[in-house]
């Protein structure tokens, strides 16, 4: 997968932690370390989305659903 450059902003004080990790060689440098943030923060929102629609069906219902095709095979 390509990649392509982007510019963000931040506040001083996220700067010196990111520079901090970089320091202690926790990320090479400080693109590593705001892709793997995105990243995580992009798997943590589909992990999300997907326990709130999961969180909206009817077990009795997907049961009934499952009894019907399992009838059919």
């Amino acid at each position: 997968m390509g990649k392509e450059k982007i510019a963000i902003t931040l506040d001083k004080r996220s700067i010196g932690e990111l520079d901090r990790l970089v320091e202690e060689n926790v990320f090479q440098n400080r693109s590593q370390a705001i892709q793997e943030a995105v990243a995580e923060k992009l798997q943590r929102l589909k992990k999300t989305r997907l326990l709130s629609e999961s969180a909206k069906l009817n077990p009795a219902f997907e049961r009934e659903l499952a009894k019907k095709d399992s009838l059919r095979t």
